[in-house]
């Protein structure tokens, strides 16, 4: 296994990047990136969501394979394994635009099994590619501080690490392509009940007449202490549900991992219940809120 931390200094000499896809965490991630100095193009379905980061020194490109056409290293995060196909195999896409020697690297919370097919696929063309899913929230791309699960050819890996270190802090190589995938899938796990364990400790405080910003620092810091807690909790008192990671991909996510689960023959109840809480949300129409929204499931006044 190799782990890597941040490095400030590091630049991975002057290849061109294209950055597909730039919502709330790929936004902050191209920003670290023009900061750094590197030559970046985006494109993403609407061009409103990328204006800050033209003005900021992007290049826009029309479509993803443009965007391609001129870079050495493509990274990508889109939202569904869907879209992940759609920029990766459509016509004017990147497998089709990519040229021998180049990277690839996808940064969505995707299918295992996508993943390896993109490596086999793109390994026919001359081309490298890393599965590169991350974990840490707005607050994480924000900061520079990602934690990045990476699976693929290693020494691929190893020539990619200083361009992920410019906005990632614990950065590990899994193994062969679609580890990182499976890695991000035990994260996902891990915070899904987790998740569920944050808001009744808030409503039980709550309930039991406790100030819960008092509360959360004595629980915070103990052997309850956890990211969610940490980072998540404070809003949830505070009311804010705006995301920082959409309930609706982190439906998605769980779906993905119960349906590997499947595969393995390994029942997971509390993801399954926690999957059956957030679906609920979806249909009551807070897809598009932050997954501190589950709060909402135990305080409903």
């Amino acid at each position: 296994m190799n782990i890597a931390n941040k490095n400030g200094g590091i630049n991975m000499g002057k290849k061109k990047i294209a950055f597909i896809g730039t919502g709330v965490m790929g936004s902050s991630i191209v920003k670290h990136l023009l900061n750094a100095e590197y030559d970046v193009t985006v494109f993403t379905r609407t061009k409103g969501k990328a204006e800050a980061l033209i003005t900021h020194g992007a290049e826009w490109a029309e479509t993803a394979g443009q965007a391609t056409a001129t870079a050495d290293v493509v990274l990508t995060m889109v939202g569904y394994p869907s879209d992940v196909e759609e920029v990766y195999y459509s016509a004017d896409g990147i497998i089709e635009n990519a040229r021998e020697g180049m990277v690839l690297i996808d940064m969505t919370t995707s299918s295992p099994a996508l993943a390896k097919r993109i490596a086999v696929e793109a390994e026919k063309k001359g081309i490298s590619s890393i599965d590169a899913p991350v974990s840490g929230g707005d607050v994480g791309a924000q900061n520079g501080t990602l934690s990045i699960m990476c699976g693929g050819n290693e020494q691929t890996f190893k020539e990619v690490l200083p361009l992920l270190q410019v906005f990632g802090k614990q950065i590990v190589y899994q193994g062969e392509a679609g580890a990182g995938q499976h890695t991000k899938m035990c994260n996902q796990i891990a915070i899904a009940t987790n998740m569920i364990g944050v808001c009744e400790a808030i409503a039980y405080g709550k309930e039991a007449g406790l100030d819960a910003e008092t509360v959360l620092q004595s629980i915070s810091s103990g052997a309850a202490g956890s990211w969610s807690l940490s980072n998540l909790a404070p809003r949830m008192i505070k009311g804010d549900f705006e995301p920082g990671f959409y309930v609706k991909h982190f439906l998605k996510d769980m779906n993905i991992a119960l349906a590997e689960a499947e595969q393995m023959s390994l029942p997971l109840p509390g993801l399954q219940l926690a999957k059956e809480m957030y679906s609920e949300l979806v249909e009551e129409g807070y897809g598009e809120k932050g997954t501190q929204v589950l709060y909402k499931q135990y305080r409903r006044t």
